[in-house]
């Protein structure tokens, strides 16, 4: 941050005299600092080069719970690669199932989100939903209906 505030054009880096003079200055540097930092810098460890800010927002929330859950719901989240062949594994009460997402997605990142038999799998990059489904215990596949 000190070295993209020394380098901002109208603020010479040899003279310490022409930098910010009131408080109002630097916060408006450290603004638009702010700005392209989380919202136009593509960030190289996420994924496509995403921003932070895109990141951020695609992400699932979390929202209070409204008290009406019972001690037997079971919530996951899960972070998993969809195979060559279309389709992510997931481990549901001892047994694994292989649930289509398509080949078209193929080595796409996602977030598997479990809540009981209710499951929603999401592109890890861009926040789209890929599929939704109801996982029916008595299938080992879940198809693509």
């Amino acid at each position: 941050m000190k070295k993209w505030l020394r380098a901002q054009p109208d603020q010479p880096t040899s003279r310490p005299a022409d930098q910010p003079t009131s408080i109002d200055d630097l916060q408006a540097l450290l603004d638009a600092f702010v700005e392209e930092y989380n919202d136009h810098r593509p960030h190289r460890s996420l994924e496509h080069r995403a921003t932070p800010a895109t990141v951020y927002t695609t992400r699932p929330k979390a929202t209070p719970s409204n008290g009406d859950r019972d001690d037997d719901t079971h919530d996951r989240v899960r972070r998993d690669r969809v195979d060559k062949s279309g389709k992510v594994t997931l481990r549901y009460r001892g047994r694994l199932y292989s649930i289509g997402i398509g080949r078209t997605h193929a080595r796409t990142r996602v977030i598997i989100l479990v809540q009981d038999l209710q499951i929603r799998i999401v592109d890890a990059a861009t926040g789209e939903l890929l599929r939704e489904l109801t996982l029916d215990p008595n299938k080992r596949y879940q198809p693509i209906n």
